[in-house]
């Protein structure tokens, strides 16, 4: 895929793992190995599908998960005498609450610096002109997993395969960016699961997602979600 999209703020592995403990509601301290397993596998294959900068730094994590997951269906040994059976899953959960803290941490420095730059006048700085290469950020309460979830639901409800007798179906970005700003034209904002629900193939929802990141980074648009995994909305922005 020609288009490599870059994310501001990319978040990482454990950052996945994390928000898929909290969706599935599951305790971090017995996390259930082999659907979380699962479910970040599904995550990995959807970010390769979408050409993301960075996925490949996930690919790491999936083997462990994997190798964990197999330690969990092996039959356990019986203790001897005052000896502790070490959880397989152990060392993973300990990562994962110290980089839990250590995000908290930065949010809350992170915070306190914004707060911190309001004091003070920074209108002698001049307006940087995005460039072509900027990062795409996305809008508030709204990070890659939330899309790709809801992204996913499409993606299942449409047919693995889809043949074309004729010749191959050639979509362009900029095809589905007008796609999606004449859909903003009828409606002040739309539900992103129905836009994307709208598209007959998978070819044409990965490319719209696509065109989605574009007009983000444009300036065009913004996606909000009113509260976690709730309904995903896009405007135009300043609407």
């Amino acid at each position: 895929m020609a288009y490599r999209v870059k994310l501001k703020n990319f978040e990482g592995p454990l950052d996945l793992l994390l928000f898929l403990i909290k969706k599935s509601e599951v305790d971090i301290y017995d996390i259930p190995m082999a659907d979380i397993t699962r479910q970040y596998l599904e995550y990995v294959e959807i970010m390769q599908l979408l050409d993301l900068e960075g996925a490949s730094e996930f690919i790491l994590l999936a083997a462990t998960l994997i190798r964990i997951k197999a330690k969990m269906l092996l039959p356990r040994p019986e203790p001897e005498d005052d000896e502790d059976i070490v959880d397989p899953r152990l060392e993973l959960v300990t990562r994962l609450l110290e980089y839990k803290r250590f995000k908290e941490v930065a949010f809350k420095l992170s915070d306190f610096e914004e707060r911190r730059s309001l004091l003070y006048n920074r209108g002698y700085l001049e307006e940087i002109e995005p460039s072509e290469d900027e990062d795409i950020e996305l809008g508030e309460n709204v990070n890659l997993f939330t899309l790709i979830s809801t992204f996913k639901q499409v993606l299942d409800r449409l047919p693995k395969v889809t043949y074309h007798e004729v010749e191959d179906v050639k979509i362009t970005i900029e095809e589905q960016i007008d796609y999606v700003l004449d859909q903003l034209a009828e409606e002040k904002s739309v539900a992103f699961y129905n836009l994307m629900m709208k598209l007959n193939d998978r070819l044409h929802v990965v490319v719209t997602f696509l065109a989605l990141l574009e007009l983000v980074r444009r300036g065009t648009i913004i996606i909000r979600q009113s509260v976690p995994f709730g309904e995903i909305w896009i405007a135009r922005k300043g609407d």
